[in-house]
C-alpha cells in the first residue's frame, strides 16, 4: 500500500512540472543555439527550431494567420515566461490559423516553438524596428497565476 502511495505521489508531481512544449518538438530545437544570438542575427538562424516566450503585446489575424508581436521573457524550468525586467527584445509569431485575440489578448503569457523566419521590419511607435520573425510550430498560452505566494522574512519593520 505505501509503495502504491509513493508511485502516485511522484507522478502527481512529474505531471505537474511537465514542460509546455511537447518532448518531440524540444527535440527539433537546437539548444546549441543562444536566445541573444538569434535576436541578434536571425538571419544566421534562418530554418533552426527555438522555444522563447513572453508577454502578448498585439494580436491580429489576416487572412494567411494571426500575428502574435510578444515582448520576450526570459522562461522558467517548464517553459513559461517568467515575470522580469529583462528582454532581448520583441518577436512576431505567425500562426498559420485563427487564435481568438480576445484570449490571445495583450498582457497575457505565451510559449512558442517556432521555425526562425528571419526578420521583419514594421513600425513600433514612431521609428523602424526590427523584429525576430518566427513560423510557429507549437504554441502554449499560459494560464493565469494561481501559485501561493510564500515570504520569508524576520518581522522587523520600521518607519521614521
Amino acid at each position: 500500500m505505501h509503495r502504491f502511495v509513493f508511485i502516485l505521489i511522484i507522478l502527481l508531481f512529474s505531471f505537474g512540472c511537465a514542460h509546455v512544449i511537447s518532448e518531440e518538438i524540444r527535440g527539433r530545437a537546437d539548444s546549441s543555439i543562444s536566445l541573444s544570438s538569434v535576436f541578434k542575427n536571425p538571419d544566421a538562424y534562418r530554418g533552426s527550431v527555438v522555444i522563447v516566450g513572453g508577454t502578448i503585446v498585439n494580436a491580429v489575424n489576416k487572412n494567411e494567420g494571426t500575428y502574435l508581436e510578444v515582448a520576450e521573457k526570459p522562461l522558467n524550468y517548464r517553459g513559461v515566461p517568467k515575470y522580469s525586467d529583462s528582454s532581448y527584445g520583441r518577436f512576431i509569431i505567425v500562426y498559420p490559423g485563427f487564435l481568438d485575440s480576445a484570449l490571445f489578448s495583450k498582457g497575457r503569457h505565451v510559449t512558442v516553438a517556432g521555425e526562425v523566419i528571419g526578420t521583419r521590419i514594421q513600425k513600433l511607435d514612431e521609428m523602424d524596428y526590427s523584429y525576430l520573425f518566427l513560423k510557429s510550430i507549437e504554441i502554449h498560452l499560459a494560464g493565469p497565476d494561481r501559485g501561493i505566494p510564500v515570504y520569508f522574512g524576520i518581522g522587523v519593520s520600521h518607519s521614521f
